[in-house]
């Protein structure tokens, strides 16, 4: 493991975010339902005119099978970014308790080495926990 999965996964927790929206966006558009009000007559004598509600979608049978289509490689990536995020978060529990944190803080939540060293405590250095960060990845 090395910090190009570190990366993947936070990309993969933004993938996760953005493709659940375009899947609520698909579902939206596929349940937009237009309605309408038309004029018509009785077709017999006498001729009454009458008032007729009708509705239905914007979209033709293709393009429904389009979006079923779409909405199902949503769910395929979706479903393979998650497995990149468990994969890390399975190595994650293989590191020390404090790379941990020092991973969370730094790379997950995007702090600099001196807000990490501040929530680490215990006189760690924005320094300190540069190198303690570098050799163990230099390990891995």
């Amino acid at each position: 493991m090395d910090k190009k999965i570190l990366a993947d996964y936070m990309d993969a927790m933004e993938l996760i975010k953005e493709t659940e929206d375009d899947i609520r966006k698909l579902k939206k558009r596929r349940k937009t339902v237009i309605q309408t009000n038309v004029k018509g007559s009785n077709l017999k004598f006498p001729y009454q005119e009458k008032h007729y509600r009708i509705e239905g979608t914007t979209f033709t049978y293709k393009d429904d099978k389009n979006l079923r289509l779409e909405e199902k490689l949503l769910e395929q990536r979706k479903a393979n970014a998650e497995n990149i995020k468990l994969q890390v978060e399975e190595w994650l529990l293989t590191v020390p308790i404090r790379m941990q944190r020092i991973i969370k803080y730094k790379i997950f939540e995007g702090m600099t080495w001196e807000q990490t060293a501040a929530k680490i405590g215990r006189k760690a250095t924005e320094n300190g926990l540069k190198k303690e960060f570098e050799r163990f990845m230099k390990k891995r």
